[in-house]
């Protein structure tokens, strides 16, 4: 691990840095945190101040605290809706790369179906009506998301699936899921790991939108979409309140694809 990465390009270990304090934030956030992320501790937009190291939001609250929080609460869900749409995203592209003929074809067109709606406008719709609960938030982005990563894993496991020690195995007798499980998927990994940040991306960004329009993650809680629309007002006054949440976006957004980048120059074997 230390020789893989004294091997990576300072690009990559600039944005494992910014993971890794993301990461360390999610982990430490009570113990980072000076006050609690709903204690009203002040006036209204604050500046910075020793008390206040990011000023204080809309009702008072302490914006560095809420920062902090915010990054445990969106992350942790973009993290579960990724991990739960690729594992039904891979499962079923697996399978239908694997079995074929009808059950691809049914597969590939009900994702088909799903994916001919825009994405941003058919979660709005579903959860207009459904509530904005987060595991209703989770199961619908999962949902959407897993269709792009059945489109990946099937395409990437089609082309496993022709090779020769995959037809070796067949031969030897190995059922559906040994094959997939010990002859396609680890063949499969460098893509869909890469695939897997671009998705934790789009995820990411997702959610905070729909926190920025309202239907997202929901008040008291702190999230970052969130914070940038209540404290939107403040730019006029001149107060930079909504930027910290934005660059915090826009931060973590940047170092996950710096690491996507390196992990698809690996696995492609190309070298810049």
């Amino acid at each position: 691990m230390l020789t893989l990465l004294k091997q990576s390009p300072l690009s990559a270990r600039l944005g494992l840095l910014i993971i890794l304090v993301n990461v360390c934030t999610i982990l430490l956030a009570p113990h980072i945190a000076p006050y609690g992320q709903t204690e009203l501790i002040g006036d209204v937009w604050e500046p910075i101040s020793s008390e206040h190291l990011l000023g204080t939001d809309q009702l008072g609250r302490d914006m560095f605290t809420r920062v902090i929080y915010g990054a445990r609460n969106t992350i942790s869900i973009a993290l579960a809706i990724v991990f739960l749409s690729f594992t039904v995203g891979c499962t079923c592209g697996l399978v239908a790369a694997t079995l074929g003929g009808w059950v691809d074809q049914v597969l590939g067109r009900f994702v088909d179906i799903i994916m001919a709606f825009p994405t941003l406008i058919f979660a709005l719709m579903v959860l207009s009506v459904m509530g904005t609960s987060i595991p209703t938030l989770i199961a619908v982005i999962a949902i959407l998301d897993s269709t792009r990563v059945f489109r990946v894993s099937r395409a990437v496991a089609m082309d496993i699936e022709v090779m020769d020690f995959v037809e070796v195995a067949r031969l030897r007798g190995e059922g559906l899921w040994w094959v997939m499980r010990y002859e396609i998927l680890p063949n499969a990994m460098p893509p869909l790991i890469a695939e897997f940040g671009l998705r934790f991306c789009f995820v990411f960004l997702f959610i905070s939108a729909l926190s920025f329009l309202g239907l997202g993650i929901q008040p008291p809680i702190a999230d970052w979409g969130s914070m940038v629309r209540e404290n939107a007002g403040a730019i006029s006054f001149g107060i930079y309140s909504p930027m910290y949440p934005a660059a915090a976006i826009a931060l973590l957004t940047i170092g996950v694809n710096l690491v996507v980048d390196w992990i698809l120059n690996r696995s492609s074997l190309l070298r810049s």
